[in-house]
């Protein structure tokens, strides 16, 4: 019985295609592809000679029987135009069939534009939303924003160049002005990482008409930390000392309470332990 294999792709640059990804794609009896002439220049460039067949949104149905009979005699690798199949591309219909049959779903890890946007934002890594391309209505864009404004983790998404601007207007009046890195063309000539805060992000690509892919990442919510008082922050830093709490511990801790920077912090309490040292 045959295997499927998912096979990423480049999303620009060719370097990044694994070799595993040429061996399997060189190997498997047949290769769906989401745009068989796109894929074609990439097979070409590869010297890979292995047969084309089409599958996308309007034929991903009735292409069903024909791959899963193909997978009867042997090996199938399903491609996107770039990128991870199945991942905001068609493909979940073919998974789902081919592993009702009984076969085989492999991955080929690879290329992927929302983790490579979301590694280099610099926004935290370690919990993270991705939703995808924003809905193409204003209302409905923001009615989907509404729903997650309070969500902690940073939220990734996809946008067409002619749709940017609007979904940053919508991003700073629904979600708050946020930290935002804006990711186009990832990989390619003209790549670009612009990072900052979303109305800086909409001025700076309101400057001329945004173009090619774009990959946001935007940080989540933060709630309003109450900012204490110097006074009070002096009392803690007073308390902790005469704990011996060490210096940068206790800054630590009074910065997630207090609001208060690490940095003012440790050095307050630098100054008062130069007073005590005084008396």
């Amino acid at each position: 019985m045959g295997t499927l294999y998912l096979v990423a792709t480049p999303i620009g640059n060719l370097e990044d295609i694994s070799a595993r990804a040429l061996r399997i794609l060189a190997q498997v009896r047949l290769i769906a592809a989401e745009d068989t002439r796109h894929t074609g220049k990439l097979l070409e460039y590869f010297k890979i000679h292995t047969p084309l067949t089409s599958y996308h949104e309007h034929n991903k149905l009735v292409k069903l029987d024909h791959i899963l009979s193909v997978l009867e005699q042997g090996d199938v690798a399903l491609v996107s135009d770039a990128g991870t199949p199945v991942l905001n591309d068609p493909g979940l219909e073919l998974v789902r069939a081919v592993l009702d049959s009984g076969y085989t779903v492999s991955p080929i890890p690879g290329p992927s534009a929302p983790l490579a946007a979301l590694i280099a934002s610099g926004l935290p890594t370690d919990a993270f939303l991705y939703l995808g391309y924003l809905p193409r209505k204003a209302g409905e864009r923001q009615k989907l924003l509404a729903g997650i404004q309070d969500l902690p983790f940073t939220l990734i998404f996809l946008e067409a160049p002619h749709r940017l601007l609007a979904a940053l207007q919508d991003l700073v009046s629904v979600l708050g002005d946020r930290q935002i890195s804006v990711a186009r063309e990832l990989t390619k000539l003209h790549e670009e990482l612009y990072r900052g805060s979303i109305s800086q992000a909409l001025a700076h690509f309101s400057a001329q008409p945004p173009r090619g892919e774009f990959t946001l990442v935007l940080a989540g919510y933060l709630p309003v930390v109450s900012i204490w008082s110097e006074e009070k922050l002096l009392g803690e830093v007073r308390a902790g000392l005469v704990k011996g709490e060490p210096g940068k511990r206790l800054a630590a801790q009074l910065a997630e309470q207090s609001g208060w920077s690490r940095r003012k912090i440790y050095a307050m309490i630098l100054t008062a332990k130069e007073m005590a040292g005084d008396k």
